[in-house]
């Protein structure tokens, strides 16, 4: 696993460095200075859902030049995975990096409208209900098959559609049926970084050769051990740890 981002001069930067370095990344993409580190003020209230302010700072900098002078990169991976707290633009660099045969994950957030470049590239576009509502406007609809239906006429490939304590909902287009796929039963502590603790497990498994509702089924015991502990990066679990916090077996059938 490789990252390909920008971050501050400061201690905020190597903070975060050494985390990604610790856990086994591959950082000689990551880019120094610019700007400060972007940052977040999380709140989390008792039933632990979050509230995030996020203040920007050097990966709103990572540019298409920088794109392309890592290209090396992209080209190489199985699957890339992005979102949007880099300039679309440069998402769109990204994506025109791809080597065929590669997979791109995109979890627009924050959500913004998505160019049909990108859009067609994303096999799958992952988003919740709030991101699928901004992307879809007023023509939304009320269920998750719906935004999933809406979502797939736009472009994409495939999507998937988390839903929290409901688990998640795939389909691929542009008649794929919907899957649900259903989430084990645990005490949520911090809901803080679960949806990226998903879409990180969704890309590796992908990356394994698995098919989408599979990959789906494991991101979403992922995101259920994440939401069991408190913060963000701290709160993912090693493959061991998930076997013992949410074994498969305890997973409901879809």
């Amino acid at each position: 696993t490789a990252l390909l981002a920008r971050v501050g001069d400061d201690a905020h930067g190597t903070l975060l460095l050494d985390a990604q370095r610790a856990a086994g990344v591959d950082t000689v993409g990551v880019l120094v200075g610019g700007a400060p580190t972007g940052v977040a003020l999380i709140t989390v209230d008792p039933s632990g859902d979050n509230s995030i302010v996020v203040s920007p700072g050097a990966n709103g900098r990572l540019t298409p030049e920088d794109i392309r002078a890592a290209g090396g990169l992209v080209s190489a991976a199985r699957v890339v995975s992005s979102q949007l707290e880099i300039p679309l633009e440069t998402v769109a660099e990204v994506v025109r990096a791809l080597r065929p045969g590669s997979r791109f994950v995109l979890n627009p957030s924050p959500p913004a409208p998505l160019p049909d470049e990108v859009l067609a590239a994303c096999d799958p576009l992952v988003v919740n209900e709030h991101e699928a509502r901004v992307i879809l406007g007023d023509d939304a609809g009320d269920s998750p098959e719906e935004w999933a239906r809406g979502l797939l006429a736009l472009g994409p490939r495939s999507v998937v559609i988390t839903l929290g304590a409901e688990g998640a909902l795939t389909a691929a287009g542009p008649d794929g049926s919907p899957v649900r796929v259903p989430s084990p039963k645990v005490d949520a502590v911090d809901t803080t970084g679960a949806g990226d603790a998903f879409t990180a497990a969704l890309g590796w498994r992908l990356g394994l050769g698995e098919d989408l509702p599979t990959a789906a089924a494991y991101a979403v015991r992922v995101g259920s051990a994440a939401v069991t502990r408190k913060g963000a990066q701290d709160s993912y679990p090693t493959a061991a740890e998930l076997a013992e916090t949410v074994p498969e077996e305890e997973v409901p059938s879809p």
